[in-house]
């Protein structure tokens, strides 16, 4: 695995209202805008920060911790590496899995066209293993 971050996603509960304090608000420019699904935003040369529906991010990492009655979960928030086959996808989290990373999930493809899994690093922070074909997952590879 490289050692580069290709994504920052962060769980919000209103895309829209990210969208103006973002992009209206700070004059930041959006790569990406899907109304009350997701924006994301270029932040550096391969790097892009994704403001992801709440809903949505629980749907697929899991309950996110100190939500609803304080439930214990996931941070609200993941790092995501970028590869360029789904076969690296699968590798990465294979040597995650030998590690001891946990909990990891198998790679999978997702409505959006790509192919994901994740793993948890010691402290509990999901790193997002994937495989985004198109524009957006060409902007974040090297």
């Amino acid at each position: 695995m490289d050692q580069r971050i290709s994504f920052v996603t962060l769980a919000v509960a209103d895309v829209a209202l990210s969208e103006q304090f973002y992009c209206g608000g700070l004059g930041w420019t959006p790569q990406m805008y899907v109304e009350g699904e997701v924006l994301m935003i270029r932040v550096g040369a391969h790097v892009v920060l994704s403001l992801w529906d709440r809903a949505a991010f629980e749907a697929e990492v899991g309950p996110i911790a100190g939500g609803a009655a304080g439930a214990s979960g996931v941070p609200p928030v993941t790092l995501a590496h970028n590869v360029r086959t789904r076969e690296e996808v699968d590798a990465i989290l294979r040597r995650a899995r030998e590690l001891g990373a946990g909990p990891v999930t198998a790679g999978q493809e997702r409505e959006w066209g790509g192919y994901t899994g994740y793993f948890a690093d010691p402290d509990g922070y999901r790193w997002e293993i994937a495989y985004n074909p198109g524009e957006i997952g060409d902007l974040v590879l090297p």
